[in-house]
């Protein structure tokens, strides 16, 4: 991809390549429209037929996942319409960010709600690990439903303002003793190099250029330190699962051990994973119980965080070893002293082999549901849930004092935090045929209770001389917090002649984040109400041949998020001085209680959402689709701004303002081809949106700017903002002005205001993290025992800032004792110092990717009746197409540092089943 035209020219080739997500019939092409075997959707708290549905929810199950995944997230990236999911980073266990129809928030959390097997999860992680969806076993999941406007998240009231995940994972079933294994081995790679100037190169360009002091640094050596830090990393994946059912007990037990190696160097991931299922029925089926145990331990060991960018940054002309073993034998930069110039670039690989960065976390899901049809009232189901989460994260870093890295000083640094979250759930569902009025009423109230507590145990870090043993102890004191959600809830839902469907909703939630000493503000009501018509139910087309599906869907609703910075913002409290702000009292130290920053006028943040969806479907649904078109208006938007003089911090959490997001979203899938040995499936879905900050508070001013998007290059710089009039996250930056060859002139900005000065009053919003258009493309060919499928995705519209560039300049090479790489833009630009706000630097960043490729064979019935084997191999981050100079386009943020790029994955699985 060259451009936007190159991309729009290759995307519908792939067109007739992409995967069907939903179920299609088997029905030939010209069969009349007969009555299906209908899938069943969650959708909170209950389940709908998906012609039911009101509200806009998409469905991605087993069959349709990505091969390869890691993480329950990777299964459906690319898979749902608005449903953007950029991964954290290359290493294993890094996770993904997930935001659906763009989020809805500024400063507050903008992740959608996960909920598994019916329990919501905690929106943050545990320490020692870097996403907490990476401790479930993805091979243990059978289906995502995913909830996206109000109308259908709303039940879920104060966490659903972004949207909600359900997972189900699977379950045993009665019969006879089935076993499934799966291993999968892999091989990952680097995509690349950043384009920094290889050796001869450089040394060409310093003596060009450079000062006499800067030549005379130059190395004879010839080393590419990227090429070093990086390495063909080896994975395996075994799975095991044993179901069926024992006397009228259905069961599924599964087993799984995973072990990845990053393709940064002394970067590992190992998780091993148990889940067990029961499902026994009683009293005549009355009673239904869904018994689980979710475990898993995962250990990992992560790379020092630096080595990337001093990787991209050391001086290639010089050595990686040197004589002197005070650095264990790293080649360092010295002072004319021969101490360690401190200023300096580390040697990379002596950053890795210094460091040792490794945690353990478990994590126990047990969760008991009870469904009780009562005997007296068949109509009436009582349901209960209860569940706990606990989680616990261990570990250390420790850095050798006989490295560029410690220079000097042994440094460990422990760290735990245990987690415990509690869930106690009930509903009363009651579903009645009222047949006089040819009406379906579906009836639901309940009440939910959720504890969320989390504690930091205290500890010390340890620091100490190499050379004399001396040892210096730093206490770091305990921390707990608990965070508590009550709710009551209820939906309605009448079904009409089985063409009108009305669904209302409302939940009121009470959050202990609000709680200021009175419950003023702790209370939030959302309410939601949807209408859908099954427009292919009525008589002017209720014979028709041709037409399968024609359903149109109204929706409105409002959501909650309570998912702010700290546990307890609005409520005034005490807390413990750390030791670098202790009271002298005669000849010792002591910590003082000082009083905390609040906010007690916080309040819920708010979304309204409005939907308009249109369901079709052709030829007994061989093609089908639906067109969705939606509005999100937030208000009471919160962040993290300044704070008048006077009170305890020059900075607080407020409600600001409010922001509108709106789009269009298509899905079609269609099969070209299903003989009795080729079906052809085909999946294609496309997503624009738009977001924009409305309006800002009298708590700020009108032309205020929310500094945000931190970036490299000095303390306390950022290259985004938000302010009114522009999406979130725009960039905010000068206008280079170039000369008349098209190249950048240093320093000189456009003049934007035109009042005669270039300042800060000149910089003006350009792009933002919100692309134009998201695709996604996939397809499935199966031919007699053969398969072939391959995802696609493509971004047009993505703007990222080069950071890792604009962090280069003729500096580098005129630095106090070292020298410094740089990048090609460098050479070409020649800006003397650092222009860290030229747009130059903003890069298109669009994109065409390719996720996967996978090619089967299935041997069939090799080793008997009801068993069954099938072999197959596997590539993953195949290629990317775009003109963005840096390593990889997809970052979430948009701000690229030189992050911790994503492999290609090469695999060969096999899964056997008897």
């Amino acid at each position: 991809m060259r451009n936007y035209s190159t991309v729009l020219k290759i995307a519908p080739a792939f067109l007739l390549a992409g995967t069907m997500l939903q179920a299609q019939t088997t029905d030939t092409i010209d069969s009349p429209r007969e009555r299906q075997i209908e899938e069943v959707v969650l959708i909170g708290y209950g389940q709908r037929k998906k012609s039911d549905l009101t509200g806009s929810i998409v469905s991605v199950s087993a069959k349709d996942f990505n091969g390869g995944a890691t993480s329950p997230e990777q299964l459906i990236q690319g898979k749902a319409p608005g449903v953007s999911i950029t991964g954290n980073g290359g290493a294993p266990g890094a996770g993904s960010t997930i935001r659906i129809r763009g989020g809805a928030s500024l400063n507050a959390n903008s992740a959608p709600l996960i909920v598994i097997d019916g329990v919501p999860q905690d929106f943050s992680g545990v320490s020692g690990a870097s996403d907490p969806l990476s401790l479930i076993n993805p091979n243990d999941i059978e289906s995502f439903d995913i909830l996206k406007d109000a109308s259908a998240a709303a039940i879920y009231g104060n966490r659903a303002s972004n949207g909600v995940i359900l997972i189900t994972t699977k379950k045993g079933t009665a019969g006879k003793l089935r076993v499934n294994f799966s291993t999968v081995a892999s091989v990952s790679t680097k995509m690349g190099n950043a384009d920094v100037l290889e050796a001869d190169a450089y040394r060409a360009f310093v003596n060009e250029v450079g000062t006499e002091s800067a030549k005379a640094l130059l190395g004879t050596a010839s080393t590419n330190w990227q090429d070093l830090i990086y390495q063909e990393a080896w994975g395996t994946d075994n799975n095991v699962a044993i179901s069926g059912g024992i006397k009228g007990l259905p069961y599924r037990l599964s087993l799984g051990y995973n072990e990845q190696n990053g393709i940064v160097k002394t970067n590992e991931f190992r998780r091993t994973s148990v889940g067990l299922n029961l499902n026994p029925k009683f009293f005549d089926n009355h009673l239904t119980v869904n018994a689980s145990f979710k475990g898993s331990f995962t250990d990992n060991r992560f790379p020092d965080g630096g080595a990337i960018n001093n990787a991209i940054y050391f001086d290639p002309t010089q050595p990686v070893y040197m004589d002197d073993q005070r650095f264990g034998g790293y080649f360092e930069w010295l002072n004319s002293d021969g101490g360690l110039n401190t200023v300096s670039n580390r040697n990379p690989l002596g950053l890795l082999n210094a460091t040792r960065n490794v945690s353990s976390v478990y994590r126990l899901m047990p969760s008991l549901q009870l469904d009780y049809k009562l005997h007296f009232l068949p109509e009436m189901r009582w349901n209960v849930n209860v569940a706990y989460d606990y989680s616990k994260g261990y570990g250390s870093n420790y850095t050798n004092g006989f490295s560029g890295a410690g220079n000097g000083f042994h440094n460990v640094g422990p760290y735990e935090q245990e987690k415990k979250n509690k869930l106690f759930e009930t509903y009363l569902n009651y579903v009645k045929t009222l047949s006089a009025l040819d009406t379906n009423v579906d009836l639901m109230v309940g009440h939910s209770y959720q504890d969320f507590f989390r504690d930091t145990p205290a500890g010390q870090s340890i620091r100490t001389n190499a050379t004399t043993g001396e040892t210096e102890l730093t206490p770091f004191r305990r921390y707990a917090d608990n965070l508590t959600l009550l709710s009551f809830y209820g939906r309605a839902i009448f079904t009409i002649k089985d063409k009108y469907i009305l669904t209302a909703s409302l939940r009121r939630d009470g959050s202990s984040r609000f709680y200021n000493g009175t419950t003023d503000n702790v209370w939030g009501n959302f309410p939601a109400a949807a209408f859908a018509w099954k427009i292919n139910e009525e008589n002017f087309l209720n014979e028709s041949q041709n037409l399968s599906t024609l359903k149109l869907r109204l929706g409105y609703g409002i959501t909650g998020q309570q998912e702010v910075g700290g546990t307890y913002p609005s409520f005034a409290r005490y807390q413990l001085s750390n030791d670098s702000a202790e009271y002298l009292f005669g000849d010792a130290f002591y910590p003082m209680y000082r009083a905390e920053q609040y906010n007690p006028f916080l309040t819920w943040e708010k979304t309204l959402t409005q939907n308009i969806g249109l369901d079709f479907g052709f030829f007994s649904n061989r093609i089908s689709g639906s067109v969705d078109v939606f509005q999100k208006d937030t208000e009471d938007l919160i962040a993290y701004v300044p704070e008048a003089a006077g009170g305890l911090s020059n900075y607080n959490t407020k409600n600001v303002g409010d922001m509108v997001n709106k789009g269009i979203e298509v899905v079609l899938n269609f099969t070209p081809v299903k003989t009795e040995n080729t079906t052809w499936d085909v999946n294609l879905n496309a997503t624009h949106y738009t977001s924009e900050i409305t309006s800002l508070s009298d708590q700020v001013a009108a032309d205020f700017k929310i500094q945000v998007g931190g970036l490299s290059g000095g303390v306390g710089n950022n290259i985004q903002a938000h302010t009114v009039g522009q999406a979130p996250y725009s960039f905010y930056v000068y206008k280079q002005l170039y000369d008349t060859a098209g190249n950048p002139v240093p320093g000189a900005y456009a003049d934007v205001n035109a009042d005669g000065v270039v300042n800060d009053s000149d910089k003006y919003f350009y792009k933002s993290t919100t692309p134009d258009a998201l695709f996604g493309f996939s397809t499935k060919v199966t031919h007699k025992n053969w398969d072939f499928s391959t995802s696609l995705r493509a971004v047009l519209g993505n703007y990222v800032y080069n950071n890792a560039a604009s962090n280069s300049s003729l500096a580098s090479l005129r630095t106090n004792g070292y020298l410094q790489n740089v990048y090609s833009t460098t050479v070409n630009y020649q800006f003397p110092q650092l222009n860290l706000w030229s747009d130059a630097f903003v890069e298109d960043a669009s994109f065409l990717r390719m996720d996967n490729l996978t090619v089967g064979y299935n041997f069939g019935e090799l080793f008997g009746d009801r068993s069954n084997l099938r072999v197959y191999g596997m590539a993953q981050n195949v290629f990317v197409i775009s003109d963005y100079t840096g390593v990889d386009p997809e970052i979430f943020g948009n701000i690229d540092n030189g992050f911790y790029q994503r492999p290609k994955v090469y695999s060969l699985g096999l899964n056997f089943q008897f």
